[in-house]
């Protein structure tokens, strides 16, 4: 389709202690022995990406799904949402059809 070549950039291999600084910073609490395991995989998932990088969607429209439609929507509309029964039935307290909540500021 297209004359322009792409620069391939090698595969960022991911190493322990990338992992390691990955997981602290998601706050994930990852043992010492699985971190060598989560540094294959997260190379791995860099691999995928570069793959993807690899394919030409010159001319290619984004889309928000693989068949055309169009999603209902409602009226815009400010309502209660005639069912003040159900939206109260879970709650702890309720008075004269609202919740009650204990009063924090004397």
């Amino acid at each position: 389709m297209g004359d322009h070549v792409k620069c391939k950039a090698p595969v960022m291999s991911i190493d322990k202690e990338t992992a390691r600084r990955a997981a602290h910073l998601a706050r994930i609490a990852v043992p010492e022995e699985d971190l060598d395991v989560l540094a294959t995989e997260l190379s791995g998932i860099l691999g995928f990406m570069e793959q993807l990088n690899e394919v030409d969607v010159d001319g290619v429209e984004p889309m928000t799904s693989v068949s055309p439609m169009s999603l209902y929507r409602r009226a815009d509309v400010v309502t209660d949402g005639n069912q003040p029964e159900k939206i109260l039935k879970n709650a702890p307290e309720a008075r004269e059809g609202f919740f009650a909540v204990p009063k924090v500021v004397e």
